[in-house]
Order: C-alpha cells, then sequence, then structure tokens
C-alpha cells in the first residue's frame, strides 16, 4: 500500500488514506438509511423486496411495514479531506447473510450497532461478534417516530454493555445526527489505541 501511495504521489496523483467503518444492527434497524443519509455519493443498495418466501425466516414484528430488506451490504463514502476518505459498509440484518460478516468487516477502524428499542434483543447478534473480535464500536440508539423513548442508561442496561461502549441517541434520517455517531466512534477509537482525541 505504501509502495502504491509512493508511485502515486511521485507521479503527481494523490491518494487519500480510506478507512472502512461498519454499520450494523437487527433487520429494520435504519442501517441503509443511515448509509443513505451520510454518503455523498449515491450509496450502492442491495435491497430485495421481501416475499412470502421469507415468511419462515424473517421475523417482521414490530417492523411490519417494512417491504425491503438488504441481501449484501450497503456501501457509501464520505470525503473528509483530500488525505482521508471514510467508506461505510451497512451489513445484512437477518441471520442467513451472516457468513458476509467477516469479509465486511475485515480492516475496519470500527463499528456502529444501530439499536431499535421496539427490537432491542436484534442487535444483540452485532454487539457480540464486535466484542468477540475486539472491534471498537458505539451503540447509535435510532429514535424512530412513534416508538416509546427510553434513557440511554435504561438501554445501557438491558444491553448489558460495558461502561466504556459511548452509546448516542441519533436520527438515522438526518445527516447531522448521523456525522455525530460517527464522530463518537471515532472518538472512542482514538482514546482506546491512546491516541489524541480529534478537535470537534
Amino acid at each position: 500500500m505504501d509502495s502504491v501511495r509512493y508511485d502515486a504521489e511521485r507521479w503527481g496523483h494523490r491518494v487519500p488514506i480510506a478507512l472502512k467503518i461498519l454499520i450494523a444492527g437487527g433487520f429494520g434497524a435504519g442501517k441503509t438509511t443511515l448509509v443513505s443519509a451520510l454518503s455523498e455519493v449515491r450509496p450502492l443498495q442491495t435491497e430485495e423486496i421481501l416475499t412470502g418466501a421469507g415468511v419462515d425466516t424473517d421475523d417482521i414484528s414490530g417492523v411490519e411495514t417494512k417491504s425491503t430488506t438488504t441481501v449484501a451490504m450497503d456501501f457509501g463514502r464520505i470525503t473528509i479531506n483530500d488525505d482521508l476518505q471514510l467508506y461505510l459498509f451497512g451489513t445484512p440484518g437477518q441471520d442467513r447473510f451472516w457468513f458476509l460478516w467477516d469479509e465486511l468487516a475485515f480492516g475496519a477502524l470500527g463499528a456502529v450497532v444501530l439499536a431499535d428499542t421496539r427490537r432491542l434483543a436484534d442487535c444483540f447478534p452485532s454487539i457480540d461478534y464486535f466484542e468477540q473480535r475486539g472491534i471498537p464500536f458505539v451503540v447509535g440508539v435510532n429514535c424512530f417516530d412513534g416508538s416509546q423513548r427510553f434513557s440511554l442508561e435504561a438501554v445501557r442496561r438491558a444491553l448489558d454493555l460495558d461502561p466504556d461502549v459511548p452509546m448516542v441517541l441519533c436520527d438515522a434520517r438526518d445527516r447531522q445526527s448521523g456525522k455525530a455517531v460517527l464522530i463518537s466512534l471515532v472518538e472512542h477509537v482514538a482514546r482506546q489505541r491512546g491516541e489524541p482525541v480529534p478537535a470537534g
């Protein structure tokens, strides 16, 4: 990678550093929505229509209005400056697509786990996955219209999270709200690595 960067710079081309961030969570938690809200380019989506074939495998209780599902990943990009870009990878939410996770997680800086308080148990597998692999993560509690609101401390207790895992209330539809979640993740990663926390 360093040799590629050197050759590109020698010939007058600037190659930005790319950092990978995963957007994870349960089925219908808002992963595709968050990637779409944050991406500066038209996001790559692998959404398919839910059909009767998935009745026995897709639990849509609490999200009955959801009509599509991610079958591979979502992808978006954020350019921070000429030297740094963030690549966002939204993971599929259903168990049958978990074989993709190891490939998506390879080389990731960290992850955002979106929590839907209507189906809070759905984010346990994501939390377990990142904890077991030592991948830093934050929890973004997605505030859906009309859903019951809980304090962050109540959600933390329900998820049995370690005290040092940051939690943020967010609206996955709102770019500024999503940016606040990403900033929380980058600050968390910096603290874990003993590096200076970037100035806001």
